[in-house]
């Protein structure tokens, strides 16, 4: 599951990735770019819950690999299309497979992991991975071949179809019913909304970033491609260690304590990325990262605890329709950034975390998922739930 994660969350960082190329060889102005994003965004973002709700009535594992095709064939033919109308369509496509994959694929890994924070860990270490591997990807095949090699971008969905399917052929029964991980007990909606707030926050500075950090790296640094190409790496990268540093903290210190303090570190990080000049530049990039994504999987889990009876809709709403709708943002920050800079459009992303964390202040820790006792977990996890 965390590798089929992994080739589907690489069309998630490739729209992104994209970015610089479109503006090169298409010269699409910021705002046209930022376009390109929020196509990928806006109809995820839409459909996401609809899919969330669909797997809390019913087990559908047949999505996975449906969504993973579905995802690579969109981004594979956004290099070709013949105008920025088809451009907007294709990645549209890739983003509804993405929405698609998420709900299902985190209530087939929770019933896996029979509850346990550390199996989501690693699920959710799959899918940033993907993240960072995908301007490395993109740089490989777009580099040498241009926009028009992007149909080699479908191979990671190929090779993710065959593992999600080969994963829900060896889940069997675990996974397969609807409720395999159902927990007693009452949704809090109120705690789920101000937790999905902040999300939002974080997801807004997350996309914007993803968006404009490599032509910003490159503009403050005076490098070339490879420059702008390692900022967004970078970014990615961190996710993949943030996660599973994530799971470790909140087994020691408790989910929220490590939350609030990675939204307060992400404040001081962002301000460093946009106001320090230089290659230090790739240090607050690193810190950012961290700050983001040491709390990605906690935010999984806090929503599910949280609506314990509604598994796949927390999960559609935190893995996806938070995730998502940063992209909505995209262009009015590319707006920003074609009438000021790309330093001024990056200002207020310094504002979000804070305003992300103001949302945590008095949140309570969920109680543990009853289904997750009952199956054996280890107790270990409860100090992280």
């Amino acid at each position: 599951m965390s590798l089929g994660h992994a080739c589907v969350d690489v069309y998630q960082g490739a729209v992104a990735a994209l970015v610089p190329y479109f503006v090169a060889e298409r010269a699409y102005s910021y705002a046209a770019a930022s376009g390109v994003v929020l196509a990928a965004s806006l109809l995820s973002s839409l459909v996401q819950p609809l899919f969330g709700v669909l797997t809390d009535r019913w087990a559908m594992p047949w999505l996975l690999p449906l969504s993973a095709l579905t995802a690579g064939v969109g981004v594979a033919l956004s290099g070709v299309t013949g105008s920025y109308a088809l451009t907007l369509a294709v990645v549209a496509v890739s983003g509804v497979g993405v929405a698609a994959y998420h709900p299902e694929a985190a209530r087939v890994a929770r019933a896996l992991a029979q509850g346990r924070h550390t199996g989501m860990g690693w699920f959710s270490f799959g899918g940033n991975a993907g993240f960072a591997l995908a301007p490395l990807l993109v740089f490989a095949v777009v580099a040498t071949g241009g926009l028009r090699a992007s149909p080699v971008l479908v191979l990671p969905a190929l090779a993710g179809a065959a593992l999600c399917a080969a994963a829900v052929r060896s889940a069997g029964s675990v996974a397969g019913g609807s409720g395999a991980c159902a927990a007693a007990g009452a949704d809090d909606w109120g705690s789920f909304l101000r937790l999905s707030g902040a999300v939002v926050c974080r997801s807004v500075v997350f996309v914007g970033l993803s968006t404009f950090v490599a032509l910003y790296v490159r503009e403050r640094t005076g490098g070339g491609e490879a420059a702008g190409t390692a900022a967004l790496f970078v970014l990615y990268a961190g996710g993949a260690v943030g996660t599973l540093a994530g799971g470790r903290l909140a087994g020691r210190y408790g989910r929220m304590p490590v939350v609030r303090r990675s939204y307060a570190v992400t404040v001081l990080a962002v301000a460093g990325l946009v106001l320090v000049p230089g290659p230090p530049v790739y240090l607050f990039v690193a810190l950012t990262s961290a700050g983001l994504y040491v709390p990605f999987s906690l935010h999984i889990t806090l929503g599910q605890d949280f609506l314990p009876r509604r598994v796949g809709t927390a999960s559609g709403v935190t893995l996806g329709l938070t995730v998502s709708v940063g992209g909505l943002a995209a262009p009015a920050l590319g707006a920003l950034a074609d009438a000021t800079s790309l330093r001024s459009a990056l200002l207020p992303l310094v504002a979000l975390p804070a305003l992300g964390r103001l949302l945590l202040c008095g949140l309570r820790e969920p109680a543990p998922p009853a289904a997750a006792d009952a199956v054996g977990a280890d107790p270990r996890d409860a100090a992280a739930r």
